[in-house]
């Protein structure tokens, strides 16, 4: 079924709103934007909006052992993560042309390119594997302006104008979108020219491209295509691990080559080891995940977590 449209009159009232928040946004000094978005996450927290059961759910059965300070700071911290995410996400609307494109290299930076250059260099293409962990979107982009292009597995947005709004700045700063369902005609045809694929890999991701396996003590469906898309194409696969320094600047740091296990065909055990890697990136920085996402759909609730 088709995504249904906003009607002209929520539509144009919404492009004129997010067009005035990008120009306002690149008024803002980089630090201002930093400061006025944690102080607004803070204000969102205090009055319980934007998932705040489900963030509060979802840490509940991660992290079970944390008490009620230490909890209550998490959470804290989170929201001003997103408000940090919202500001820099009004770059992309912009209405002057390159603004994402100049903005990025303030916002984040790319380390160890090096690694996925070399294994470029092989001629058998990449895939990286990365999560929804500080700017993932600014990451991705500064990966891409370092001079690798890259194509990343998502979804078609709606509407359409924020769609085709969205992929033209990413295509701004090098970056190609595979759209699923659909998506994987795309992405063989990318690592058979020798290039490079992007996959998210720490949402619910329901069967037939999801297994279950288990993350932060629960199995739960998770992207399986990684071991069996490397086995089939020769890619080899890298982590990509985005988090935010201390100063707001996110860092997109290309790990070395990763071990899939000796048999990675085997979609189970591929899945479990990226599954295992991504979770080791949110307890480094749990308050920079996405606890928003409703990661375990169709899993049962934990005793004591309402």
């Amino acid at each position: 079924m088709a995504k249904r449209e906003l009607p002209a009159w929520q539509a144009l009232p919404l492009r004129g709103l997010l067009t005035c928040l990008g120009l306002f946004a690149g008024l803002l000094p980089r630090r201002l934007e930093v400061a006025l978005g944690r102080g607004l996450g803070r204000l969102v927290c205090l009055a319980r909006l934007f998932k705040r059961r489900v963030v509060e759910a979802n840490v509940d059965r991660c992290l079970p052992g944390l008490g009620g300070p230490a909890r209550r700071a998490l959470i804290r911290r989170n929201y001003e993560h997103y408000g940090i995410l919202l500001f820099e996400y009004m770059h992309f609307f912009s209405p002057l042309r390159g603004h994402w494109r100049r903005y990025v290299p303030t916002a984040a930076r790319a380390e160890g390119v090096e690694n996925l250059k070399k294994a470029l260099a092989r001629g058998k293409g990449a895939i990286l594997f990365c999560a929804h962990l500080g700017s993932w979107e600014a990451g991705a982009a500064a990966v891409a302006l370092s001079g690798v292009e890259a194509t990343i597995v998502t979804t078609v947005l709606t509407p359409r104008w924020l769609h085709e709004k969205i992929t033209a700045e990413r295509a701004s700063v090098g970056m190609k979108g595979a759209f699923h369902p659909g998506s994987m005609p795309a992405v063989l045809k990318t690592l058979r020219r020798g290039g490079t694929v992007a996959f998210m890999n720490d949402q619910y991701a329901p069967p037939p491209m999801g297994l279950p396996v288990v993350f932060f003590q629960t199995k739960v469906d998770t992207l399986s295509v990684i071991g069996p898309l490397a086995r089939r194409t020769g890619a080899a696969v890298l982590p990509l691990h985005t988090f935010r320094a201390p100063d707001g600047t996110t860092v997109a740091r290309i790990e070395p080559e990763f071990d899939l296990g000796e048999h990675p065909e085997d979609a189970a055990a591929a899945t479990q080891r990226v599954a295992a890697r991504v979770e080791e990136w949110v307890r480094e920085n749990p308050e920079q995940w996405l606890w928003m996402h409703r990661r375990f759909k169709n899993v049962a609730v934990p005793q004591g977590v309402s």
